[in-house]
């Protein structure tokens, strides 16, 4: 159902409210992309990986996404044209710049930024309009990501999730924030608003678990169950002592006993809300019985439409949806005679200049960054290219995060983790300290400087690509591969753990695996003693050069992809 001729008008009148222009010609656009058919009767509404950036943004998709054996050019390992083709996106669209990499500088500044709460509320609000009783679901990764969130301790977004709707939601960097304050924000402020739910994180000294496993909410008379499914290696990609008292993992029989208690109670659809990347939700909805849609999040993968996987009972919708506020996804189901006969999807890029600002959360935003735009604002540098991260390997902003460590550490070699988050700066724009907190800011920020040997650093090597292209998904415990900054190497992703990284030179000689060199890093999972965080020695670097500009982007040399979908060169 489309816009009616009252709610035109009233949409007119909040974008002239909130300075934004919306001509004729960008008002039809967003009609055209936002208003779509109500079907069936029960709705659900899902963003996830947004980060904490309230604000909108640029945000550049991958160029690699490689997938390995049986993931091998399969959904989501599908980059640029490839995907275009796979989806029938035309190039050169608005939809094409939202799910793609291509022309992004020329897109970017032609279509404008994407997500932002108030904008994204504005949709959810209109969605919504049309769909009684929907319910909106978050991914988790909402608590961290940006400065405010850290200097407030996850409030900002803890209140901002309150107002845009927030019904269920499960979690990953939200623990980093320690157990202690994830139960203080569950049990006094999600109290009554909120349902957090987790079925896999189990209290490691009494078995139990410790989250509610999972919530039944009526939709238009209809039993729901949302189960959740928190990022299951939490304690190894982040640090274990955050969390000492909690156990992770997949857990796919206990998953299916939730399944089936739930069914059991009368849910007459389940959904599964999950934070444990594509390709683990795709190997658990061909495990387990009963689930009618995974709906998840941690490899920030935006994916037109659902991937449909059968199993033992039937099948299963499998949905992923972006990152950074960057995407609503739209579930329509028509249940009837006790279970799900069809569904409608839609993934709605949020685009910010098609979708004016809900004034509630503009406020509210404008509020609780009042007191740090002095800080946040700081002018740094000017970038020259485009700074992006995001893709299997080194980003262009994970280059300047190296750089800056090589000369302020002094060091021979950097290490940066193989983070998905952090926003995009476009040429000629200026790099404020905002921008470096996008991409640094989290609770174990301490930069280091160690002596390692180059047997060491070829171990740590192997260790991250066994993570990242082992054939199993449920051996892959998060991130992209670590970003390098002096080193170079040669990678096979298809080879087994120990025989990917070959052809280590630094500075043109071979590493000597004896030797020990300088190698500076950050966010280690082990705890350390207080040192400078990350953020000040990319902002002591950038304010020393003043222009960016990454001559030479650290990609190592990756054998055997080059005819992968997954793989496409700029």
């Amino acid at each position: 159902m489309g816009l009616t001729r009252r709610e035109f008008l009233q949409m007119m009148a909040v974008a002239s409210a909130a300075g934004v222009n919306l001509s004729t010609s960008s008002a039809q656009a967003a009609d055209n992309l936002y208003s779509i058919p109500k079907f069936g009767n029960v709705s659900l509404l899902h963003f996830t990986d947004c980060h904490a950036q309230l604000l909108p943004i640029y945000f550049r998709e991958p160029n690699i996404n490689l997938g390995v054996g049986d993931m091998k050019g399969n959904v989501p390992h599908i980059v640029g044209n490839a995907f275009l083709k796979k989806y029938n996106i035309k190039p050169g669209s608005k939809e094409a710049h939202a799910f793609s990499f291509l022309d992004f500088e020329n897109a970017a500044r032609r279509f404008g930024k994407v997500g932002g709460f108030a904008h994204l509320r504005t949709l959810v609000k209109q969605i919504r309009a049309q769909r009684a009783g929907s319910l909106l679901l978050d991914g988790g990764d909402t608590w961290q990501g940006s400065a405010t969130s850290l200097w407030t301790n996850a409030q900002d977004m803890v209140d901002a999730c309150k107002l845009l709707g927030v019904d269920v939601m499960t979690g990953h960097w939200e623990f980093t924030f320690g157990a202690e304050r994830v139960q203080e924000v569950i049990e006094k402020d999600f109290q009554d608003s909120i349902s957090f739910v987790a079925q896999n994180v189990i209290d490691a000294e009494w078995g139990e678990g410790v989250f509610d496993p999972y919530v039944i909410k009526e939709v238009n008379g209809v039993p729901v169950a949302i189960i959740g499914q928190a990022f299951p290696y939490t304690p190894i990609a982040n640090p274990r002592y955050m969390v000492e008292k909690w156990s992770f993992g997949i857990r796919d029989d206990r998953m299916q006993e939730m399944v089936n208690k739930a069914r059991d109670e009368g849910a007459k659809a389940v959904i599964v809300l999950s934070h444990n990347g594509m390709d683990v939700d795709l190997k658990m909805a061909s495990r387990v019985r009963g689930i009618d849609a995974i709906m998840g999040g941690h490899t920030h993968d935006a994916v037109p439409a659902p991937v449909e996987v059968s199993n033992a009972g039937g099948k299963t919708l499998v949905i992923n949806s972006g990152s950074n506020g960057k995407f609503l996804s739209v579930l329509d189901l028509d249940v009837k005679g006790g279970k799900v006969a069809g569904y409608k999807f839609n993934q709605l890029p949020v685009f910010s200049n098609l979708l004016p600002a809900d004034q509630e959360m503009q406020d509210y935003i404008d509020s609780v960054r009042k007191p740090y735009l002095a800080r946040l604002n700081e002018k740094l540098a000017v970038a020259e290219d485009t700074l992006y991260r995001r893709g299997n390997f080194n980003g262009t902003f994970d280059q300047l995060i190296c750089d800056a460590m090589l000369e302020v550490k002094d060091a021979e070699i950097a290490f940066s983790p193989g983070f998905r988050w952090g926003v995009s700066v476009l040429p000629g724009d200026d790099i404020t300290f905002e921008h470096v907190m996008t991409q640094t800011a989290i609770t174990y920020a301490t930069s280091t400087l160690n002596e390692l040997d180059g047997e060491f650093i070829k171990t740590v090597l192997e260790d991250v690509a066994d993570n990242l292209f082992n054939a199993d998904p449920y051996y892959q415990q998060g991130g992209d591969m670590v970003r390098v900054g002096g080193l170079k190497y040669d990678i096979d992703p298809m080879e087994s753990i120990g025989k990917r990284i070959t052809n280590m030179t630094l500075n043109g000689k071979a590493i000597n695996p004896k030797k020990k060199y300088k190698v500076a890093g950050w966010a280690s999972v082990q705890q350390i003693p207080e040192g400078k965080p990350i953020w000040d020695v990319v902002a002591e670097y950038l304010r020393s050069k003043k222009t960016i500009k990454i001559k030479e982007l650290n990609v190592p040399n990756i054998k055997g992809m080059k005819s992968n979908p997954g793989y496409e060169t700029l």
